[in-house]
């Protein structure tokens, strides 16, 4: 399938297809004229790619779970576990930015409002 059709199956542009490429998260075969053919399940991974972002996964982390999705013998299962990962990252990560709001909370209470020619305390 040529990128246009691609473009067009997937919903999105060939420059995306483009940048998808260069970044290892699809692969194509040259044509002897130079065009790019890619397989027909590719737009299905363009979906799941899709819908990996918008999830927050990196092209780092959907190229590395791609790769696990397709060696699992249960599709529905190596997904959840992924899902849960994830989650798991996410409730880390929003612990750490509650801390971080907390310390910024305390620092603003410790130095006040500013005015013109007063210094601001370090604690």
């Amino acid at each position: 399938m040529r990128i246009g059709e691609l473009a067009t199956q997937a919903g999105t542009t060939p420059d995306t297809i483009r940048f998808y490429e260069k970044v290892g998260l699809i692969e194509s075969r040259r044509l002897t004229n130079g065009s790019r053919d890619f397989p027909p399940e590719t737009v299905a991974w363009l979906h799941y790619v899709r819908t990996a972002q918008a999830l927050g996964f990196s092209h780092a982390e959907i190229a590395r779970t791609g790769e696990e999705l397709r060696e699992a013998p249960d599709a529905a299962e190596a997904l959840a576990a992924l899902f849960q990962e994830k989650i798991r990252l996410i409730d880390a990560r929003m612990s750490e930015l509650a801390a971080l709001r907390a310390e910024l909370t305390t620092r603003v209470d410790t130095v006040g409002p500013q005015r013109s020619g007063e210094t601001v305390r370090r604690p």
